[in-house]
């Protein structure tokens, strides 16, 4: 699997969130090829889930210890196919922030997907590329070695290891081509059909198709594997997301930051102190705040900044204690989608728009929000077009 989101070249952004793992309660236990590895805590727990299994059952400690085997071994399988994804988007030019192991497998954290459709369909290709490819050598080692390679090993407790090694190889490939988008035959899918149309309407086509294919999982594990539905749910909000996704794009398409900032907002100076915050956030909606010495910008207090200041510092403290000096920022004149975007894989609550060195405007996931919903009401209510007046949620104080 992948996710993606673009960043915007000469941005500047907390270093801290840039290096943040994609999910929480994940640590990182190797790098490859310059990409972090994290694991996830649900994944040891899966571990010691099986080996408890193991022993109730009576299987012992051997049994125990050849089932962990395989599965670490498996797992291993997994981080190699997602460098797989990794390493060919690296070929043209995309990187890859990290890669981290779950229990239904492995997220390739890439920073945006490759704008050509026959570059897509290459990357979401060569993750099911290297599980054939490792089949097919344990195919070979275990005809050397003379070990029985027919299908019945995997069903065996107890079948050689290589073998079902091998199998278990054969099917993540084939299960992950299923077109339930974002899987990657669902990538595979919906690459295809940017090559013959929009590529939000591909996306969304796509993302149809995998929900599809998320009620057949459900309706087929509520009879055979529980986990089965556990899957069903995962493609089922995975697709949901990216059609969300989507549909947002196509509303923000042609749209820039200066259609959805905030124009009026309160700004602090770096010698006030953080009981001046708490009054401004108290007196209106605006959560973060530009930080100038009267003439530059010298960074940001953010609600988390200014929650971390006070438990620390008190109220009395200065704004330059508890501010952020490094910032993610934007201009009036980019594309209002890929600010939003790059917002959420920062885990950035607001922007700062700046314009010849000088702070225009708040751009802010509520605002945006907002600007949606009022302008779908606009449509509804029989007016043409799109609103491009900026809008205003704050008030600006002296």
């Amino acid at each position: 699997m992948t996710s993606n989101g673009p960043e915007r070249p000469g941005a500047r952004a907390d270093a801290s969130q840039l290096s943040a793992p994609a999910f929480r309660w994940s640590w990182r236990f190797a790098t490859i090829a310059g990409i972090g590895i994290h694991i996830h805590a649900t994944f040891l727990l899966l571990l010691l889930f099986l080996a408890f299994s193991d022993l109730v059952a009576g299987h012992g400690v051997t049994a125990m210890a050849r089932g962990t085997l395989l599965i670490l071994a498996v797992f291993a399988t997994v981080v190699l196919h997602e460098l797989g994804h990794a390493l060919t988007a690296r070929r043209f030019g995309v990187r890859t922030r990290d890669i981290t192991l779950l229990p239904i497998g492995g997220v390739a954290r890439l920073e945006r997907m490759p704008e050509k459709p026959g570059e897509q369909l290459q990357v979401a290709l060569a993750g099911p590329a290297v599980n054939v490819g490792i089949a097919i050598l344990l195919f070979g080692l275990v005809r050397l070695l003379g070990v029985p390679a027919g299908i019945e090993g995997l069903r065996q407790a107890s079948g050689p290891f290589l073998t079902q090694l091998m199998w278990i190889n054969v099917f993540l490939a084939g299960f992950n081509l299923l077109p339930g988008y974002p899987m990657d035959g669902g990538r595979v899918l919906r690459a295809l059909l940017a090559m013959r149309m929009a590529p939000e309407r591909a996306t969304q086509t796509a993302a149809r198709v995998g929900q599809g294919v998320a009620v057949i999982f459900g309706l087929v594990g509520l009879f055979l594997s529980p986990f089965l539905v556990v899957i069903a749910v995962f493609i089922w909000l995975g697709a949901q997301a990216e059609h969300s996704q989507s549909t947002m794009k196509l509303a923000l398409a042609g749209l820039s930051v200066r259609d959805g900032m905030i124009t009026e907002f309160d700004e602090l100076s770096s010698s006030d102190s953080l009981s001046r915050a708490v009054d401004l956030t108290l007196a209106g909606f605006q959560r973060d705040f530009p930080v100038t010495d009267g003439t530059s910008l010298l960074g940001i207090l953010t609600q988390g900044d200014l929650l971390s200041g006070l438990a620390e510092r008190g109220r009395s403290s200065s704004v330059r204690e508890a501010m952020q000096r490094s910032f993610d920022s934007s201009t009036p004149s980019d594309a209002l989608d890929g600010a939003l975007t790059r917002m959420h894989q920062g885990r950035c609550h607001a922007l700062m728009v700046i314009e010849s060195e000088r702070v225009v405007g708040l751009l802010t996931r509520g605002n945006v929000s907002a600007f949606l919903a009022l302008q779908a009401a606009g449509s509804h209510g029989g007016t043409s077009g799109r609103w491009t007046a900026p809008i205003t949620l704050a008030p600006r104080r002296a």
